[in-house]
């Protein structure tokens, strides 16, 4: 296991309101006592823990973990889930992507589809995007136009942010706004831990055709603070097949097209 695979499992380890302790996290992991406080040191220090006698805390961010943290957790889900939303675009189209670890994949997907590489070198699809890390893996892509919004960084999640992004943004139109949420709720919709992210993603919402929300199984029957779309913004969901039949349900009878993989 790699010193980001055990930062993982740590973060993944700490219950949310309690601690965890250097030798349950020993036992845990297969690791030495003196490797977890090492680790649990190097969290503190990137604030996503509070390192207390004996063990650690979580820290008031770690429910808003950065990109490089998230990599590892639901992979196969979200490498499904980046296949299926792919498939959804026609070539042609004008896509709007946020940051994540989702949407990375569908990104990767749109990528590597053999009937979007037409041979010719000229681009079959344009991707919008506020994610410097998707804009960076597919600028290499030849039939792949890219367009990156401008903005602030936020370095959690590599996206850029603000007034800047706003205004880029409200001078397009888009046929897919393909977003990656914090949580997804029947009542509330969609919604980002972060307003800053919210209100972008929400702009790319409004500017384009057609909305999808692409996000795990643990993401739904979850609420978070800002909202990103309300339900009947909401054209597609595409999940995994992990999630309740119950909040499936209802997301159906709000009109959702939901598509599990």
């Amino acid at each position: 296991m790699s010193r980001y695979q055990r930062w993982n499992a740590l973060l993944d380890l700490l219950p949310g309101d309690g601690q965890l302790s250097v030798t349950d996290a020993a036992q845990a992991l297969g690791v030495s006592e003196a490797t977890i406080r090492r680790d649990l040191d190097q969290l503190a220090r990137q604030q996503l823990v509070t390192r207390t006698r004996g063990g650690a805390t979580a820290g008031h961010v770690s429910y808003d973990l950065p990109l490089r943290y998230k990599t590892a957790r639901h992979a196969p889900q979200k490498q499904r889930i980046g296949r299926a939303a792919a498939a959804l675009v026609a070539p042609g189209s004008a896509v709007a992507l946020n940051g994540g670890t989702t949407t990375s994949e569908v990104a990767r997907a749109l990528a590597t589809r053999p009937d979007l590489q037409d041979g010719a070198g000229g681009p079959t699809i344009t991707v919008v995007t506020n994610a410097m890390n998707i804009a960076n893996e597919l600028a290499v892509r030849q039939h792949i136009k890219i367009v990156v919004t401008g903005g602030v960084t936020r370095g959690q999640s590599y996206e850029l942010i603000g007034p800047l992004a706003s205004l880029v943004l409200a001078e397009l139109t888009l046929d897919w706004a393909i977003l990656g949420v914090d949580a997804l709720d029947p009542r509330n919709g969609a919604t980002a831990h972060h307003e800053g992210e919210a209100s972008i993603n929400h702009l790319m919402a409004v500017r384009a055709e057609q909305v999808m929300i692409v996000a795990d199984s643990s993401k739904l029957g979850q609420r978070a603070f800002a909202r990103v779309c309300a339900p009947d913004e909401i054209d597609v969901v595409v999940t995994d097949r992990d999630a309740g039949p119950d909040l499936l349900a209802a997301l159906t009878e709000r009109g959702i097209r939901v598509v599990t993989t």
